[in-house]
C-alpha cells in the first residue's frame, strides 16, 4: 500500500516537474516575448515621438505654407488689381492717343488750307499791291485832269461825279471817256447795262443834256441811285443791298442783327451771287441751314435750296453742323457746314422793294 502510494507520488511529483519544466520554458518564452514587446514598445514609442515630432514640424511647415499662400494670394489680388488699374489706364492712353491722333491730323489738315489761304493771301496782295501802284499813279495822273470831276471808288463799283457849268460837258464826258480807257488798260470789264447816269439840275431853267455813251452804247439815266447807302455802308449788287460785318457771332445772332436793321442773312441763287460774296475774303454766315430737318437746307426766308455751292465734301458735319457759312472763298464752290454756335462774320441782305 505504502509502496503504491510512493509510486503515486514519484509518478505526480514526475508530473509535476513536466508541469514546472513545461511552466518553466513558457515562462521563459514570456519573459522572451515580453522583453520582446519591451523592446518593440520602446521602438514604437521612438517611432511615435519621432512622428510627433515629424507631425509638430510638418504642421509648423504647413501653418507657413498657408501664411505664405495668404500672402501670395493677398499680393496676386492686389496685382490683379493693379494689372486692372493698369488696363484701364493703357485703355485711356489708348483713347486719347487716338483723339490726339485724330486731332494731330486735323491739326495738319488746317495747317495745310491756312499755308494754302496764306499763299493764296499773299499772292493776292502782291496782286493787289502791284494793282494799286497803278492805280495810285493813275489816281495822280487823273487827278491833275479832274479840275472840276471826281472819281470815287468803292469795292467794283466807280463813280465819276462831275460838274457841268455853262452848259460845258466837255470835262465830265471825257473824264467817263477816261474812266472806260483806265478799266481797258486794266483788264477790268466795264458792264454798259448796269451802268447808271444820275443828273441833278440846280438851274431853274432846266436844259436837256444828250445821255452818257460808252463804247458806242448809251447809258441808261436814272432819277435816283439805291445802290448805296452811305451812313451804313451798304454794297448793292444785282437788286439787293448787302452789308458785311466788322466783328463775329454765332449764326442766330448775326440772324438778329440782320433782322434788326430789316434785312436777314444772305441768300444765293445765282453763280453771280456766289462770285459776289466771295470777292470780301472773309468767313461770313449766310442765310442757309438745315437745323428744322437734317439733310435738309432751307435758305431763311423758307425756300428749299436749288442751287449749291458747297465745297468739296461738304456738307460733312452731321447732326452737330447746321448752318452754312463761306469758307474756301478762293474757291468758287466755296460754302461748308460748321457748329451754329461757332463765331463768323456775316453778311446781311436788303432786298430792294419792288
Amino acid at each position: 500500500m505504502l509502496h503504491k502510494l510512493v509510486d503515486n507520488v514519484t509518478s505526480e511529483r514526475k508530473q509535476l516537474q513536466t508541469s514546472y519544466n513545461i511552466l518553466t520554458t513558457k515562462q521563459d518564452q514570456l519573459q522572451t516575448s515580453y522583453n520582446n514587446l519591451t523592446t518593440n514598445q520602446d521602438q514604437l514609442q521612438t517611432s511615435y515621438n519621432n512622428l510627433v515630432k515629424e507631425r509638430d514640424q510638418l504642421q509648423k511647415r504647413l501653418e507657413d505654407v498657408t501664411s505664405e499662400r495668404n500672402q501670395l494670394q493677398t499680393s496676386y489680388n492686389n496685382l490683379t488689381t493693379e494689372r486692372d488699374q493698369l488696363q484701364t489706364i493703357f485703355n485711356n492712353l489708348t483713347t486719347k492717343h487716338d483723339q490726339l491722333q485724330a486731332s494731330y491730323n486735323n491739326w495738319t489738315t488746317e495747317q495745310d488750307q491756312l499755308q494754302n489761304r496764306s499763299n493764296n493771301l499773299v499772292k493776292e496782295r502782291d496782286q493787289l499791291q502791284e494793282r494799286l501802284a497803278n492805280m495810285t499813279a493813275n489816281r495822280d495822273d487823273l487827278q491833275k485832269q479832274l479840275q472840276d470831276n471826281a472819281v470815287i471808288k468803292f469795292v467794283d463799283d466807280t463813280t465819276v461825279v462831275g460838274l457841268i457849268s455853262g452848259g460845258d460837258e466837255t470835262a465830265y464826258r471825257a473824264e467817263v471817256q477816261r474812266l472806260s480807257d483806265w478799266r481797258v488798260d486794266n483788264n477790268l470789264d466795264l458792264n454798259t447795262t448796269k451802268t447808271k447816269e444820275l443828273v441833278v439840275n440846280f438851274r431853274r431853267r432846266k436844259s436837256e443834256l444828250q445821255p452818257v455813251s460808252i463804247n458806242g452804247e448809251c447809258v441808261e439815266r436814272v432819277s435816283s441811285f439805291k445802290f448805296l447807302d452811305c451812313r451804313e455802308n451798304w454794297v448793292a449788287f444785282s437788286d439787293s443791298l448787302y452789308q458785311v460785318s466788322a466783328e463775329k457771332k454765332s449764326w442766330e445772332e448775326s440772324r438778329q442783327d440782320c433782322r434788326q436793321k430789316g434785312s436777314d442773312l444772305m441768300i444765293i441763287n445765282s453763280r453771280e451771287e456766289q462770285n459776289f460774296v466771295n470777292q470780301f475774303k472773309k468767313l461770313l454766315w449766310i442765310g442757309l441751314t438745315d437745323s428744322e430737318t437734317e439733310g435738309t437746307w432751307k435758305w431763311v426766308d423758307g425756300t428749299q435750296m436749288n442751287k449749291s455751292y458747297w465745297n468739296r465734301g461738304e456738307p460733312n458735319g452731321g447732326r452737330n453742323e447746321n448752318c452754312g457759312h463761306i469758307d474756301t472763298y478762293n474757291s468758287e464752290n466755296s460754302w461748308n457746314d460748321a457748329t451754329c454756335s461757332i463765331l463768323h462774320f456775316w453778311i446781311c441782305e436788303k432786298r430792294d422793294s419792288p
